[in-house]
């Protein structure tokens, strides 16, 4: 009945989604004066976790990877950016 394909999967979604949230986080950081820092450190956290399981089931692998790197450098600006500006 099934050919046992993962391509079908919902599993297959987590790689897209995280590069999709990690390009938000990017974006939303660069607007980080006008938006706050709310909306990165929510769509980086959201990339950060979906990649992570995208790595953990092996599926879609780059662009789990990808959207890791860059929910990462999503909240890391607005942490650094508070913590230069508060010290």
């Amino acid at each position: 009945m099934t050919s046992g394909s993962a391509d079908g999967s919902p599993a297959s979604l987590f790689g897209p989604v995280s590069v999709f949230f990690g390009v938000v986080a990017l974006i939303t950081a660069a607007l980080a004066g006008h938006t706050g820092i709310a909306f990165p450190l929510l769509a980086g956290s959201l990339a950060v976790t979906f990649g992570v399981i995208g790595l953990v089931t092996k599926l879609n692998r780059v662009k789990s990877t990808v959207g890791l790197v860059a929910g990462s450098l999503g909240v890391l600006y607005p942490v650094f950016l508070v913590a230069a500006v508060s010290g």
